[in-house]
Order: C-alpha cells, then structure tokens, then sequence
C-alpha cells in the first residue's frame, strides 16, 4: 500500500510540474496563429494602398487637389460613381451640378450613359461661373450651341494619365483637344487644368477641369 501511494504521488507531482508548460505551449501557439494573419493582412493593405496613391501614372486611383472634395461614401464617392454610367455619376458630385443640368438641357443624358469606353472633361461649376452670365445664359438657350460645346469636353476612347502628358485627340464634336502635363498636373487645351483626374465611372474615365473648354 505504502509503495502504491509513493507512486500515485509522484505521478501527481509530475503532472503537476508538467501541466503549466503544456498550457503555456498551447497559449504561444494559438497567439502566433492569430497573429501571423494580422501582420499579414497589414502587409498587404500597405503594399496594395499605397503604390497607387503614390503614383498616379498606375491607373488605379484619382488624384488632385479637388479630389479631396468628393464624398468618402455614397453614390457620390468614388466608389459609387464607378457603378454608375457617367452622366448619372455626375448627377451625384455636387460640384458638377451647372454641368448635369447643361447635359439635361441638351437632351445628352441617354448620349453619354450608353457611350461606350469614352473620356470626359469635366468642368467644375466654378469653371461655369467664370463665363459672364449673360453668356451662359445665352449658351444655354442655344441647343446646337450647347451640344456643340459639351461634346468638344467628350473623347472616343478611354485616356490613361500618361497619355495626356503630350496629347492631341478627336472628340465628339469632331475638333481636336490638346493635353499636356506629368505626374499630377496636367493642361487641356493650355486653358483648363485637372483638378481631379482619373476618376473612373462604370462607362467612362473623367477628368474634372477648372475651366469649359472651347472648340476651335
């Protein structure tokens, strides 16, 4: 009996002694396996948000001083415009509201929408307000005169940011429109500069413009 006791309370102690490590061991196991997919996880956001952001020339994401200006969220937003056709996308950046209703008014809605792979310059409402309003008033009254002038901002073809550093291209209107500029300053027509460009809509790239461009 003595000997059987000895021996029970030896296996006891042992396993005892053993028990702490074995929880221990347990414990590093499960932090290094939850922590591997998290450093993991921050790797990868890194390398893939700022490698566009740092270089525009990717195509991957808008740039410009005006772009801090669209919405976070929403339809709005970058990401909502993307799901959107490019006039109704523009219907929803308030700052473009002077240039949706010129759109409305010249019967293009349905034009643009159904366009296929196609470049807007966009010009912002401040660039409407830089034309006298008696002007734009007159302009606006004129449909061949406003079609005329919304469909010189309009190219047939999607246009990357490296080909507007020394661009000349056809528009809708059948004139041609001059770019030039790098990294993240570009001209259109030596006039109109990109406040935010490379902002993509489900059927078109724009470039917002700080002046209405012109045809020859």
């Amino acid at each position: 009996m003595n000997s059987i006791r000895i021996r029970r309370t030896a296996l006891a102690v042992a396993a005892a002694a053993v028990l702490p490590f074995a929880l221990a061991a347990c414990s590093d196991s499960g932090s290094d396996a939850k922590a591997a997919p998290a450093s993991s996880s921050a790797d990868t956001g890194t390398a893939g948000g700022s490698s566009p952001a740092a270089d525009p020339m990717t195509g991957d994401k808008p740039f410009g001083p005006a772009c801090s200006g669209v919405p976070k969220e929403g339809a709005g937003s970058f990401d909502g415009m993307a799901k959107d056709p490019v006039a109704t996308a523009a219907s929803n950046n308030p700052a473009l509201s002077t240039l949706v209703a010129a759109v409305k008014q010249a019967g293009l809605v349905d034009t643009l929408n159904n366009a296929k792979d196609i470049t807007v310059f966009a010009p912002t409402n401040d660039a409407f307000a830089k034309i006298p309003k008696a002007d734009l008033d007159k302009v606006l009254a004129d449909k061949e005169q406003l079609t005329k002038i919304l469909t010189y901002h309009v190219v047939g073809q999607t246009l990357t940011p490296k080909q507007l550093e020394n661009g000349s291209f056809e528009t809708l209107e059948k004139g041609m429109v001059t770019t030039a500029g790098s990294g993240e300053s570009y001209k259109v027509d030596n006039t109109a500069s990109v406040v935010c460009g490379n902002v993509k809509t489900a059927n078109a790239t724009v470039y917002i413009v700080d002046s209405v461009l012109m045809p020859k």
